[in-house]
């Protein structure tokens, strides 16, 4: 809960310094070119630990300095055995979220993603002499990724991003925390292709 709010302040200070650029976009209406999809490729690392992922999107401009919209992921993690207590742990989940992308300035961005995923692991006891039969279960958990990114971004053109982000979430069952509550930093590269692509 502390998180959210120190996101929600942060977010807030944000908004209030772009407060003179906004009030000259209060005629924005609804653009179709202003929607973009897009899709990134996510990495994390740490001891032991590994994921890997794609993450399909959908947003849409909302000013200069502002994109929001909707995202949904597919990973895979691992977790060795060496690393794990002797338990050798892989996961398939799935999820969806909302992102706010803000850029305080061109071409660097802040992220939230609030997600929610489902998961499907298997664990096997590697620490005996013969290992145990792997055992298969199924859980659900909430995120908070927060981030920062660098985009080649100009509104109504195909760009290019990258960002890294941590879970600022404390539930044990999220695919980005490993064994012993470690957080994994999670990097996504993607692109974002707009709909109707504003000619030069």
């Amino acid at each position: 809960m502390k998180q959210l709010f120190i996101v929600l302040s942060l977010i807030s200070l944000t908004v209030s310094s772009f407060a003179q650029e906004e009030e000259e976009e209060k005629t924005h209406k609804f653009r179709r070119d202003n929607i973009f999809i897009g899709g990134a490729f996510g990495l994390g690392l740490s001891s032991g630990g590994f994921s890997a992922g794609v993450n399909p999107e959908i947003g849409y401009s909302i000013t200069n300095w502002l994109d929001a919209g909707f995202s949904t992921n597919f990973n895979y993690n691992s977790y060795s055995a060496e690393y794990n207590n002797g338990y050798r742990q892989r996961s398939f989940n799935y999820g969806a979220g909302m992102f706010a992308r803000v850029f305080p300035i061109k071409s660097v961005f802040l992220q939230v993603l609030p997600e929610y995923n489902r998961m499907n692991t298997t664990v096997k006891d590697m620490r005996a002499s013969y290992p145990g039969d792997e055992v298969k279960y199924k859980q659900e958990a909430p995120s908070l990724l927060l981030g920062i990114g660098y985009a080649s971004r100009e509104v109504g053109r195909s760009s290019f991003y990258t960002v890294i982000m941590m879970d600022a979430g404390n539930n044990e069952n999220s695919p980005y925390i490993g064994y012993m509550g470690t957080k994994q930093p999670i990097l996504r590269t993607g692109f974002t292709f707009y709909l109707r692509p504003r000619k030069r």
